[in-house]
């Protein structure tokens, strides 16, 4: 599966921004559903609401309804694992929607990931590993 940040979510259900086409061009082509966290997509509708109202929350809300977007759920006890991701990473800074992937990452082996957010190139899979960011034209 290919993880999935609040910017491309945002860009698959808004028209105005530069890359809709290529990311839902690209989205649609996929053999397998997204990944995100509620914290991306809760990022994501609140994002929507501002550029588009309901309906453009409607359509994120499709994705779900279609399976073509599942939602990894964090756990209780990964609550000290995210805040120590945001403090390692404080400089950037990571906001909590990025530590959930980084965090999903982890748990889920899945290093893909589609993201506007240069800073996936920055942050590591357990200390280590790069994520492996898809480049969308």
């Amino acid at each position: 599966m290919i993880l999935c940040d609040a910017g491309v979510l945002l860009c698959l259900v808004d028209r105005t921004q530069p890359q809709h086409n290529a990311y839902r061009t690209a989205v649609t082509g996929l053999a397998q559903p997204l990944i995100t966290t509620w914290a991306c997509l809760t990022e994501a509708m609140y994002l929507s609401l501002h550029r588009g109202g309901w309906a453009m929350q409607k359509q994120l809300g499709q994705l779900l309804l279609d399976k073509l977007l599942l939602i990894y759920e964090i756990q209780e006890n990964d609550y000290a694992r995210l805040l120590d991701r945001m403090e390692k990473y404080r400089d950037r800074p990571m906001d909590l929607a990025d530590a959930t992937l980084v965090l999903a990452a982890e748990k889920t082996g899945h290093r893909q990931i589609l993201t506007l957010d240069s800073d996936f190139l920055f942050y590591r899979i357990g200390d280590r590993d790069t994520f492996d960011v898809i480049q969308v034209q």
